[in-house]
């Protein structure tokens, strides 16, 4: 069977592993691999009566696909927690998350890993996509995040429990811990999520727990990630072995010293911070929750340049699937936020966000790079992200997505559609008292809202202020 061949001819290729822009170069790739980049990739090349497809990027980036190594896709762009947890049923979440994967892939992000949700989902979505049931981004997936009493993903009081459909699994034992990896490597995970303490004020998991659920995920042949927003947590999973740190948010010299000469990866995904605390009032979120959100980001600042400066490797990943970040969005304003807060050069960022998450793929060395041998996931870009990285997050811009060798095509109209979770049943923002609607101490004038306290807004970030007080930095 004759070979399928495509030829992106005189595009400026950036090649995703850091090395400067080539100007008027060509890519040839056979089936799903690059064979071939520069002077030698032309038609030529191609033997004769096998099918050809070019594709003129005159004036155009040619360069990796980006890949999102934090994407939620079982997460509905919903607006609370609830909804992610406990409204709409595992058959539509699972529907909707197929729908969501076109709009991601359509942004040109052409990988992605899901460090937990609901059911097995994610599983059965990363097969569809493999298929070509489903149009989405190649994937990866963990199942529910393993969770204690005291850490991230255990919201609701013991009264309520653990719902079915939470994006968390309670397991406060290492027996417990061990048993959920177990079955959760049966159901066909990529990886294990472990969620530690939401803030990053104590570390949820004891060292060995996180050492023994790390190495029998390894003994049965899957990766760890873990949910580390402080630096002790930061510093025992270094120690345990997990293979790529989310977040990062506070870490002291030394933790960055012990990542940095681990070789892990960071993933510090700033997009939901910054997302709230830039535009937040435009959708509604509580003036706590920004600025919570905006001190959370200043203070990440200091930890990721420091990380950046000691050689840390760091991964774009978005938090996508709340609807602050919904899919197809976003997911490329990460790269801009890693130049500002963790001080990228822009090559430095693209490389974050392709090359370096070949890892969270299962990819790594495979994909993610402008070179031969490697999987031809491309995009061609109508203008120049190394002068202005703000190019990637223009959807229009994004003029052509190559995914496994293949051109693909988009239905538009589909994807102008929104089709998120079950809304939860709010009746108000606020409490309608006496005094809000004619007056009296402390009532705002003109009929605004009242900025509401941190009481009316516990969430992620709503309450940092005095928790990073005491967050641990040893």
């Amino acid at each position: 069977m004759p070979s399928s061949w495509l030829l992106i001819e005189n595009g400026t290729v950036v090649d995703g592993a850091g090395s400067p822009a080539s100007a008027s170069t060509s890519v040839l790739v056979e089936g799903n691999r690059i064979v071939r980049v520069g002077p030698e990739a032309t038609a030529d090349a191609v033997p004769r009566g096998e099918p050809l497809t070019r594709i003129d990027a005159t004036g155009k980036t040619v360069m990796p696909g980006l890949i999102d190594a934090h994407c939620h896709m079982t997460y509905g762009e919903s607006r609370t927690e609830e909804e992610i947890d406990l409204y709409t049923s595992p058959e539509l979440r699972t529907l909707k998350a197929a729908f969501h994967a076109q709009k991601v892939l359509r942004a040109g992000v052409t990988g992605i890993s899901q460090p937990g949700g609901s059911y097995f989902i994610g599983v059965g979505l990363r097969e569809a996509i493999k298929d070509r049931i489903v149009q989405g981004p190649r994937m990866t997936s963990a199942g529910r995040y393993i969770s204690t009493s005291n850490s991230l993903t255990d919201w609701y009081p013991d009264s309520v429990g653990v719902p079915e459909g939470s994006i968390g699994i309670l397991a406060n034992t290492v027996d417990g811990m061990k048993d959920e990896v177990r079955r959760q490597v049966k159901n066909g995970v990529d990886l294990i999520k472990l969620a530690d303490s939401p803030y990053g004020d104590y570390q949820a998991f004891t060292d060995d727990e996180m050492k023994i659920v790390a190495d029998l995920a390894h003994q049965l042949g899957k990766k760890v990630t873990i949910h580390a927003r402080g630096s002790a947590e930061v510093d025992a999973a270094v120690r345990a072995g997990i293979d790529w740190i989310m977040h990062g948010n506070v870490m002291s010299d030394e933790t960055i010293e012990r990542l940095a000469r681990s070789g892990r990866p960071l993933v510090p995904t700033l997009l939901l911070l910054a997302n709230v605390a830039d535009y937040g009032a435009r959708v509604g979120a509580p003036a706590p929750l920004r600025d919570g959100m905006k001190r959370m980001l200043d203070k990440t600042g200091d930890s990721l340049h420091r990380a950046h400066e000691a050689g840390v490797r760091m991964v774009l990943g978005t938090d996508t699937g709340f609807s602050v970040a919904p899919y197809g969005e976003w997911h490329a304003r990460e790269l801009e936020l890693l130049m500002d807060y963790a001080g990228l050069s822009a090559l430095e960022a693209i490389q974050a966000g392709t090359q370096h998450g070949a890892l969270m793929l299962g990819l790594d060395g495979e994909i993610g790079v402008i070179a031969p041998g490697m999987i031809a996931d491309i995009i061609v870009v109508d203008g120049d992200p190394v002068k202005d990285i703000r190019v990637l997050q223009d959807k229009r811009r994004i003029e052509t997505v190559i995914q496994d060798g293949r051109v693909v095509v988009f239905d538009e109209a589909a994807l102008a559609r929104h089709w998120p979770h079950e809304r939860g049943q709010a009746y108000s923002v606020t409490d309608l008292t006496y005094d809000l609607v004619h007056g009296g101490s402390g009532a705002p004038g003109n009929g605004d809202l009242p900025e509401l306290d941190a009481s009316d807004a516990r969430d992620l970030v709503a309450d940092l202020q005095h928790r990073e007080a005491s967050a641990r930095t040893d």
